[in-house]
């Protein structure tokens, strides 16, 4: 159980070295270059009024400052990355430790008329997507939440498959997470690709040659010039020709130029995502068909993002005014650059969307590899054919302390429907939310927290929590009417999995167990599978009149006058209850 901790512990350790070494290694080569700038600096002093010494000094330093400053690029980035891979395996210590309140707790993918979300605590603060989200992208923390919500029963072995796959790559996974981490982008994929599908090319085909042709007469120019054979004035007046053709497209640039600066650090994030995807032999059939879905004859998708990222980034360059004058003036850089990012475009802009689309699942399947990898005592559900029996033993809440947890055997038979009655605080709405939570896991494909699980796959739907609206104009009351015809409609177009809790609270008592039974009736003879919690022993009589429905419940028992749960999934009906204890215990009444 603690494998996944000493792996935390020992890379964090190791990393923490590299991280120092690294650092040393970075300060040696800030204080090279700075002795090259400042060698070259008194090399040109003492050298110039000797032309060719000056020439020669200025070249080796100007040389030597790019090869140190090249060195010191490409450094930076593994320091980084090393620091990025200290943070993450320290940040998983601290998630063992039930740290993790600080983390993005998927409130804005909640949606108050899922069939189970808002129910089963999927989403907010001490949810599970808060618990198990490591993504760094938009795009992969929507496609997360997504998997927590399709209710999908198909393909759950694929699905396990691939996530026992990741699993096992625990250094894959973090690199990957480490990558994509290092690049904040602000320009969301949705964007990028509207304006892939909007943009339309200005510049004509035949400016592929005229950038060349310029540069070729511009060194002409100048070495005739040098060479004195025509006269020097001819290269100022050449340089205004230059920027005259760049001119006429300067505000379509512009345009262009803007939009791709909001988006480079976007394809340069992918771009290293997409290259570790590529590079990695998977043996799960899910993932070896994204990693086919990224795959081009001549060249790796990896390889043409990075191509447009040199291409926008050459274009970046324009914002120098030097570089805009003499460069325009001289080589239609602006125009060139411009060039090889439309013709990207028009070559490629098709595939991006399926580039984003791959990445974002590996950056959401990477959060539930992770969860396995830190769950090994967990296992994944045996699948059995739809409308079979399902069967759990030692079924627990997997946020809940393993130590402070009570694990309950789970049996239920397709079409049987368990009336569940108990004290307060007995454990009634803990279980319910257990149950809830096996069922989306094991769709999901994760591994679940049970000794053995036999699982007939199963939609799931839920009322456990409503709430009246003032901008709705709705009381409580109607508000768990609608649920509960939501409800209704729904299993009769699909085999749902159905949890209740408490149902009919907006309203008296006698009218809540009469409503109680007929609703409870309505759902059996519509051959339901599920579970409804009540205060209302009454309830628990249909039992009697009714093959398809069991009694189950939690116990509470006063024990020198104390309370004491054993929150123990037990067959019956529960005979004790402790509201008018608990009264008399806090001397309320």
């Amino acid at each position: 159980m603690t494998k996944h901790l000493e792996y935390f512990k020992s890379n964090i350790d190791n990393y923490t070295k590299e991280v120092s070494k690294l650092y040393k290694q970075l300060t040696t080569l800030s204080l090279a270059r700075l002795l090259v700038f400042v060698a070259t600096a008194i090399g040109v002093y003492f050298s110039f009024g000797h032309w060719q010494i000056l020439i020669a000094i200025i070249v080796l330093g100007v040389i030597g400052f790019i090869f140190l400053l090249s060195k010191y690029t490409n450094l930076k980035l593994t320091y980084d990355l090393k620091k990025a891979l200290v943070t993450i395996n320290t940040e998983e210590l601290q998630i063992a430790n039930g740290d993790y309140f600080d983390k993005n707790d998927g409130l804005q993918f909640q949606e108050a008329n899922h069939n189970y979300a808002l129910d089963i605590d999927l989403f907010g603060r001490g949810s599970f997507y808060q618990f198990i989200n490591r993504t760094n992208s938009n795009e992969g923390s929507h496609t997360l939440a997504n998997c927590l919500k399709a209710n999908n029963t198909n393909a759950i072995l694929s699905r396990q498959e691939a996530i026992k796959d990741l699993a096992a790559k625990a250094d894959w996974r973090q690199i990957f997470q480490a990558n994509a981490s290092l690049i904040k982008v602000e320009t969301k994929a949705k964007t990028i690709l509207d304006f892939l599908k909007t943009h339309k090319s200005f510049i004509p085909q035949y400016f592929k040659i005229i950038p060349l042709a310029v540069t070729i007469l511009s060194l002409l120019i100048v070495g005739l010039a040098i060479a004195k054979i025509i006269p020097a004035a001819i290269i100022g007046y050449w340089l205004f020709v230059g920027l005259f053709i760049t001119g006429r497209y300067v505000k379509k640039t512009n345009a262009l130029s803007a939009n791709t600066d909001r988006m480079r650090d976007t394809f340069r994030q992918y771009a290293s995502l997409l290259s570790a995807i590529e590079n990695e032999s998977f043996t799960a059939q899910l993932l070896l068909d994204k990693q086919a879905q990224i795959k081009l004859k001549d060249k790796k998708a990896s390889q043409i993002l990075h191509e447009l990222s040199k291409a926008m980034d050459a274009l970046d360059n324009r914002n120098n005014l030097i570089s805009a004058i003499f460069g325009n003036g001289y080589f239609l850089t602006d125009l060139k650059n411009a060039y090889r990012i439309e013709q990207w475009l028009e070559n490629y802009k098709d595939k991006v969307e399926d580039w984003f689309e791959v990445v974002s699942f590996f950056d959401a399947y990477n959060s539930l590899g992770n969860y396995a990898f830190n769950h090994q005592q967990y296992i994944y559900p045996q699948i059995v054919d739809k409308q079979s029996d399902t069967k759990v033993t030692q079924l627990g809440h997997p946020l809940l302390k393993t130590e402070k947890r009570v694990d309950n055997d789970f049996e239920i038979k397709n079409q049987q429907f368990f009336i569940i009655t108990g004290a307060n605080m007995a454990g009634k709405s803990t279980f319910l939310r257990t149950v809830s939570l096996h069922i989306v896991m094991a769709n999901v494909g994760l591994p679940v927290c049970a000794a053995s699980s036999i699982y007939s796959p199963v939609k799931l739907i839920t009322s456990m929590r409503t709430s009246d609206s003032l901008t709705d104009d709705s009381s409580y009351f109607f508000s768990e009417l609608t649920r509960l015809k939501y409800i209704v409609d729904e299993i009769k177009q699909d085999n749902y999995f159905i949890i209740l809790d408490e149902i009919l609270k907006g309203t008296n008592s006698t009218d809540k167990a009469i409503g109680s039974r007929k609703f409870v009736e309505k759902l059996v003879a519509s051959h339901a599978t599920g579970i409804i919690a009540t205060h209302d022993l009454s309830l628990c009589e249909i039992e009697n009149q009714l093959e398809e429905v069991k009694n189950y419940y939690f116990d509470a028992q006063i024990i020198d006058d104390e309370l004491y749960f054993d929150y123990t999934f037990k067959k019956g009906i529960c005979q004790n209850m402790n509201a008018s204890f608990l009264l008399k215990k806090m001397e309320i009444v």
